[in-house]
């Protein structure tokens, strides 16, 4: 049974510090993260693993090391485990074929992490085990690939629009491209080879050929801070907000702060929706997972 048994975490912070991508709130929202899951939640210290890249961090969150530790922690659990991945940091869309875009997250290398990567760390979970990825970063809408939509663009949750953000957690496509270009030293069109050029073995299976299995529903939840077409904002200091953070990541921590009893996953996203809209902040967070993990407790907290 889910919640049953340990509590593992693996949280990334990428704010990209010196680069013209340069984010401010991501290493923040995991610092406060961390705090919750320890205070709220019952994760033991020892097993809440942190990656950003903060000045003279001892391992910085690359495309690699990322993959690593969650795949290290996927290798650790059992039946019952409860395991979360928390990243804040930029994200992106690739083209797939002609009319499709597909979801990414940019670590700080640009090795990219894409929908069907967590599709198959997913599906490499124990019987029993759920992993529950909380991802602050634009277009992260659907980052489980195949995953169902509980909460997003075709099973909205009522919300009007809002203003846009001043400053959003995207790289756009054509400038990805060109930085990845610029190392690979090849003359291709596609992302693909960018990156398998740079990282080898280490890029991701989406560009390798790799099989992808078929999906175990009950298995990955996700909450991501908007919608696949939209943005999400990093949020500066001031009008309540105390340090620099992500705008979802600061409503979901406002949420339970308020309600200290257990929320259920589709609890969480909805009262976060709310959050952002009293905030008049221009994005709408969303749930992918099985309909029993829509109504499940967040994080299977029991009381």
């Amino acid at each position: 049974m889910a919640g049953s048994g340990k509590r593992l975490a693996t949280l990334v912070g990428c704010n990209y510090q010196g680069t013209r991508y340069e984010l401010r709130g991501c290493i923040n929202d995991v610092e406060a993260m961390r705090d919750t899951l320890v205070g709220r939640f019952g994760f033991d210290p020892d097993d809440v693993v942190v990656l950003t890249d903060a000045p003279g961090a001892a391992v910085v969150p690359t495309g690699t090391n990322v993959r690593r530790a969650l795949g290290e922690m996927i290798d650790a659990a059992g039946p019952g485990d409860v395991l979360f991945f928390h990243y804040s940091g930029h994200g992106t869309l690739i083209p797939h074929g002609r009319n499709r875009r597909d979801e990414a997250i940019v670590p700080c290398d640009f090795n990219l992490i894409t929908d069907v990567d967590f599709r198959q760390l997913v599906d490499r979970l124990h019987s029993d085990a759920t992993l529950t990825i909380f991802s602050d970063s634009c277009h992260s809408g659907g980052l489980i690939d195949k995953e169902k939509e509980q909460i997003g663009p075709d099973c909205p949750a009522g919300d009007n629009d809002r203003t846009g953000p001043d400053r959003t957690r995207y790289i756009p496509f054509p400038s990805l491209f060109s930085h990845l270009s610029s190392l690979s030293g090849i003359d291709s069109p596609h992302v693909g080879e960018h990156l398998t050029q740079l990282f080898g073995e280490h890029a991701s299976s989406k560009f390798s050929g790799a099989r992808v299995r078929p999906f175990r529903p009950d298995a990955g939840i996700l909450l991501s801070g908007c919608q696949t077409d939209e943005t999400s904002a990093d949020m500066p200091a001031g009008n309540g907000v105390e340090r620099p953070c992500g705008a979802f990541s600061n409503a979901v921590q406002a949420v339970l702060s308020v309600h200290t009893a257990p929320l259920s996953n589709r609890e969480l996203v909805v009262r976060a929706r709310e959050a952002l809209r009293e905030q008049g902040v221009w994005q709408h967070p969303c749930l992918y997972c099985s309909d029993a993990n829509a109504d499940a407790p967040f994080l299977f907290q029991s009381k």
